[in-house]
């Protein structure tokens, strides 16, 4: 169903027409990311960040999506998947399971525990994140674009996890 690859600058503009739907973002700590100026801060720290994704619907060729690795902790063997999104018609059924499973059996490939945080109030993302078989590990709060600090949810699914899954 999914193809994963490393996004690209030239990936902008379909990146966002994935992206520019308000209702994916309503409940995120972020909630005008649909607009263009906001969405050009989360793309910049993609691109930035060097372990970013767009998620490619196969049957399509479309990106409907993205999501990335970031802060590898290598003392605590761990690394957190996060900032990610897929278009509303992919809600809902295997997509987001697949392309978690994929990120997840990549990084327990290098890593003992793979994180997960979710805005505090974001049931969805927790929702999600408790299908995929992911559990509460803490709470933490996340800076915002003005320097707040927003509460989080953090799950997390461990190597001895996922074999049992």
């Amino acid at each position: 169903m999914l193809e994963l690859r490393p996004l690209r600058r030239e990936d902008f503009d379909a990146l966002f027409a994935a992206a520019s739907d308000p209702l994916i973002w309503e409940q995120h700590p972020e909630r005008d990311r649909y607009t263009r100026e906001v969405f050009q801060r989360y793309f910049d720290g993609a691109m930035k960040s060097g372990g970013a994704l767009a998620v490619i619907e196969r049957g399509s060729g479309r990106i409907i999506g993205s999501s990335r690795y970031h802060n590898l902790n290598l003392a605590e063997s761990e690394v957190e998947i996060g900032f990610t999104f897929l278009e509303r018609a992919f809600w809902g059924g295997e997509y987001n399971r697949e392309l978690k499973s994929l990120m997840i059996e990549h990084a327990l490939r290098f890593v003992d525990r793979v994180v997960f945080a979710a805005g505090e109030n974001n049931l969805r993302s927790q929702k999600a994140l408790e299908k995929i078989g992911a559990t509460f590990f803490k709470k933490s709060e996340r800076p915002a674009r003005d320097g707040s600090k927003v509460p989080h949810v953090v799950f997390a699914i461990t190597r001895t996890q996922a074999r049992k899954q």
